[in-house]
């Protein structure tokens, strides 16, 4: 399966990398600089950039885009909609690293995290940012794109279990009442998703058991 993974030089991005390589899949690390990645092959380009040239002939192209700088947090919505502009039409998929925020705390889906959890005022820019880019992705009939949250605490250095409990569009607790999943098994998660594609046009989430 050839996929290409956007951002990939970044902390998500590297490890989806290194688990799609060790699935034999033939993967491409997009990246502004040099490739830090396992990757064999290489595409040099900004994000916003990115052409449907680019990226024909791609089966999966992951979205691992992320940013913290308070003045550049708009990124992360742009980005997910430039990759969705760039794909638009193809029958290639759209694999984003989303966020744990938008996900619904109620069976009716009035409230989310955000509208429940006290979040450090810093990092609302951020949970906006994933919000809203999820928001703009829905509206894109003609991508098949899938969006992947991560449980709330999602731990960059976490232990790889090779296991987690795969949720839809509301916010699931493991046996422990815990929502938390490290980068590895997140990783492990968006590649199962990438073989099997089966949640096309749909909101997914993970949690670590």
């Amino acid at each position: 399966m050839k996929i290409a993974v956007v951002a990939a030089n970044g902390k998500a991005g590297r490890l989806i990398v290194e688990e799609a390589v060790n699935r034999g899949m033939d993967v491409t690390a997009i990246v502004r600089g040099e490739n830090k990645t396992v990757a064999p092959k290489t595409i040099t380009k900004d994000l916003f950039d990115l052409t449907s040239e680019d990226l024909k002939g791609f089966e999966a192209v992951v979205d691992a885009f992320g940013n913290w700088t308070p003045d550049a947090i708009h990124l992360i919505p742009e980005a997910t909609v430039h990759m969705a502009k760039v794909l638009s039409g193809s029958d290639a998929r759209l694999l984003v690293v989303g966020g744990a925020g938008s996900l619904y705390v109620d069976p009716e889906h009035t409230k989310t995290v955000v509208d429940v959890t006290p979040f450090p005022e810093a990092a609302m820019p951020v949970v906006n940012g994933h919000g809203k880019a999820l928001e703009e992705l829905r509206k894109f009939d003609d991508v098949n794109w899938t969006y992947v949250s991560p449980a709330g605490d999602f731990q960059a250095d976490g232990e790889r279990t090779g296991k987690y409990i795969l949720g839809g569009e509301e916010l699931v607790l493991n046996s422990k009442g815990e929502s938390v999943i490290s980068y590895a098994d997140y990783a492990i998660a968006m590649v199962d998703e990438i073989e099997s594609g089966k949640h096309i046009k749909e909101r997914i989430s993970v949690v670590g058991e």
